[in-house]
């Protein structure tokens, strides 16, 4: 018998490099102990599943997926046509119950969540931004998802209508539910595997596609490879392999934002780098390059009692920082500007309107010279940056997290201010297929104005402006 507080393993897609972080919210949130899995950016917990709702608001979290089952050592056959039997076999043995129910009562939260959302639309939804999901208007009685749960089971195999995909036509629906009520619909799935290691003999489509068949025969679903109900996984890493069903259908790294730039920073690493800094209480955090605002967005919404202030130089940048704020705040605040600790504003990053020493933490996505900027400007902005940046920093206690893809640049632009910041440690992360590193910075204890570094400025003008840039006032 299923009852609703089953223990399940859930399986997430994190940014790649911030799987402890991840891990340490899932302890801190759901009090789970979760395993960073070999392969890069995948972790493991064990809930039961009434905090399955609460799963779904983690931060750090771009995909989840519930384990059918987990080998840690799979023995793999040596050729091609022995492994397609494998599969099918695989297919046939495997204990696909428990996380079925759990993929139905994650459809019965979703279902929730869209009926609410669509009582009033905004503009962004009709824009078909279905992405932004809001958190907050989910059920969280464990009973209502326990009702659901008894619905969906009233019917049997019949499937819910209304965990389709949004895009399918009414005539598509209106001939489905038709076919139900004589209760001949299958659901429509599909498989899709992640492949990593050099040792198998067969590739990722094969697997797919041999055990994609197996699944059909066993099940009697119908193959779709866009509009499917069901998406079951296949992760093989090495002889690790991990067979789930997907419980989100877009990731839900895209949840702030529906105001888009060209770099707009994931909301999961956002978060991420926020935890590196771990603020407290009055902390006034900073990021000098804000384009769409993913970072302080991530950074008010879970830090409520810091200050967050963030700028662009470029107006276009600003406004989306300030449509993504106002969307933001008709869910949270009623509409309210004033309900966060935070403000926004257009100003030259070399050149903050800031007293010296008066930040706390300064975070911010640095340009990586490939959508914005060139490698060449890099050469000149990195160092002017850093050297403001430590201008405005506590000196002792103030700190930096910087990501940026122009690695060589980064550290040789942090070897010139050697004087004004240490180097604490780097994270190495994958954004959009270029690796990039998160750069831990702890500001000196030097007073700023006191080193060669800070002297030399090859870039600015003359002594009378840098007074000025000092004493500039917030």
């Amino acid at each position: 018998i299923w009852v609703l507080d089953q223990t399940v393993t859930i399986g997430a897609t994190v940014p790649t490099g911030f799987e402890h972080t991840a891990a340490e919210e899932v302890l801190e949130k759901l009090e789970a102990t979760a395993r960073v899995s070999k392969n890069r950016g995948r972790i493991y917990f064990d809930i039961t599943t009434d905090k399955l709702l609460k799963v779904h608001q983690l931060k750090s979290l771009d995909n989840l997926f519930v384990v059918v089952k987990e080998y840690d050592d799979y023995q793999f056959k040596p050729t091609k046509e022995e492994m397609q039997i494998d599969w099918q076999e695989l297919a046939n043995k495997l204990p696909w119950t428990n996380a079925l129910e759990v993929w139905k009562l994650n459809n019965s939260i979703k279902k929730k969540k869209g009926r609410r959302k669509r009582t009033n639309p905004t503009k962004s939804d009709q824009c078909g931004n279905v992405d932004a999901k809001s958190t907050d208007t989910v059920p969280s009685d464990p009973e209502e998802l326990c009702e659901d749960l008894e619905a969906l089971e009233v019917k049997g195999n019949q499937r819910d209508v209304s965990s389709q995909p949004e895009n399918y036509s009414e005539t598509e629906k209106h001939s489905e539910i038709q076919d139900q009520e004589s209760g001949v619909t299958p659901l429509k799935f599909r498989v899709t595997c992640n492949r990593a290691g050099d040792k198998h003999c067969f590739a990722s489509n094969d697997a797919a596609r041999d055990f994609g068949g197996a699944v059909q025969e066993f099940f009697q679903w119908k193959a779709d490879m866009t509009k499917f109900d069901v998406e079951v996984l296949l992760n093989i890493h090495n002889n690790e392999v991990v067979v789930g069903i997907a419980l989100t259908v877009e990731s839900l790294h895209r949840r702030n934002i529906t105001h888009f730039g060209p770099t707009t920073l994931r909301s999961t690493l956002a978060y991420g780098m926020l935890r590196l800094c771990k603020p407290q209480v009055s902390d006034v955090i900073v990021d000098p390059m804000c384009g769409t605002g993913a970072i302080p967005l991530e950074g008010v919404m879970e830090w409520q009692n810091s200050f967050f202030l963030a700028g662009d130089n470029n107006g276009t940048a600003v406004s989306r920082s300030r449509s993504n704020i106002k969307h933001i705040l008709k869910r949270t605040h009623g509409g309210s500007f004033s309900g966060l600790p935070l403000d926004i504003v257009q100003w030259d990053l070399c050149n903050l309107p800031m007293r010296s020493s008066s930040v706390d933490i300064i975070i911010t996505d640095m340009p990586f010279g490939k959508r914005m900027g060139s490698k060449k400007k890099n050469w000149e902005l990195y160092p002017l940056c850093l050297r403001e940046m430590a201008r405005v920093c506590k000196p002792g206690t103030g700190k930096a997290v910087l990501l940026t893809q122009d690695k060589k640049c980064f550290l040789k632009a942090l070897s010139q201010m050697e004087g004004l910041w240490w180097k604490l440690h780097t994270v190495w992360v994958n954004v959009g297929g270029l690796h990039a590193g998160v750069f831990v910075l702890k500001r000196t204890a030097v007073v700023f104005g006191t080193t060669p570094e800070d002297v030399m400025e090859p870039h600015t003008a003359t002594g009378s402006q840098k007074e000025s840039m000092k004493d500039g006032s917030l």
